[in-house]
């Protein structure tokens, strides 16, 4: 059974449907990345399973661990085990780092474990250890990101939703930040990745599917879609050679009219 099942969601904004009969399943134990565009519907997925888009989804249905979820309030989904880092960080930023941490570990009341939890966060994150009593709207973007996933593992989820962790992210922080993603997926946390890099996606994920327009047109193991023409082209940027020979015809064309 897998850790998370959607099964034909259909979520809507207004009138608008963003999702668009949409099933995916959430393997336990590996990372599942989610790749697409700019209003493609990734970040719909995560807010859907969340409940924080109200009354939706419209059709469909959520199942976590077995049980049905779609529904819920946010507050009963993240003490079944799902923590969200959504996109653009959304930090506490009158907070401290540490307050913003305690934060994430609001549904707990094992003050040993949360303890033992600092440690491992910070274990992860150096940097906010060092910065563990400055204002969390005082960091830089990097260490906001990490600050907002730090918060998420407070919790001890089960399965951990990132949006977007790239964003505004300049390509060593990118970097550091998925070498840590793929470190705590190794320590045993599930991840549902939703990310527009998709080479770094495809490079640290087991499984990924392609969302355009609201509905899944492509899924696959990471490493398959890797290797496919059309995502390489259209998602990592990297033109075939048959396709790099065509357009340099059609310059030399354009350039002799």
């Amino acid at each position: 059974m897998p850790l998370l099942e959607i099964k034909n969601i259909e979520t809507y904004y207004d009138l608008i449907y963003a999702l668009r009969g949409v099933s995916l399943d959430v393997e336990e134990g590996i990372i599942t990345a989610i790749l697409g565009n700019n209003g493609a519907g990734k970040s719909t997925i995560l807010k859907t399973v969340m409940g924080l888009i109200e009354d939706q989804p419209d059709k469909g249905t959520i199942h976590f661990m077995g049980k049905r979820i779609d529904g819920k309030d946010t507050e009963d989904i993240v003490r079944m085990g799902i923590s969200f880092v959504p996109e653009g960080r959304e930090v506490f930023e009158e907070l401290t780092v540490r307050e913003n941490l305690l934060m994430g570990a609001y549904t707990r009341k094992d003050r040993g474990g949360i303890k033992e939890d600092f440690e491992r966060i910070y274990q992860h994150f150096p940097v906010l250890r060092e910065r563990e009593g400055q204002w969390a709207g005082t960091l830089s973007g990097g260490e906001q990101q990490m600050l907002a996933i730090g918060r998420a593992l407070m919790s001890r989820p089960k399965l951990l939703m990132l949006d977007e962790p790239s964003l505004g992210l300049s390509p060593l922080l990118v970097k550091e930040i998925f070498r840590i993603i793929e470190d705590i997926n190794k320590q045993g946390a599930t991840i549902l990745l939703v990310e527009q890099n998709a080479r770094m996606a495809l490079g640290i994920s087991q499984f990924a599917l392609i969302l355009e327009n609201g509905r899944f047109v492509m899924k696959g193991p990471s490493k398959e879609l890797m290797e496919d023409k059309d995502v390489k082209e259209f998602y990592m940027g990297i033109r075939s050679e048959e396709s790099v020979k065509g357009f340099q015809r059609w310059k030399r064309k354009k350039r002799w009219r």
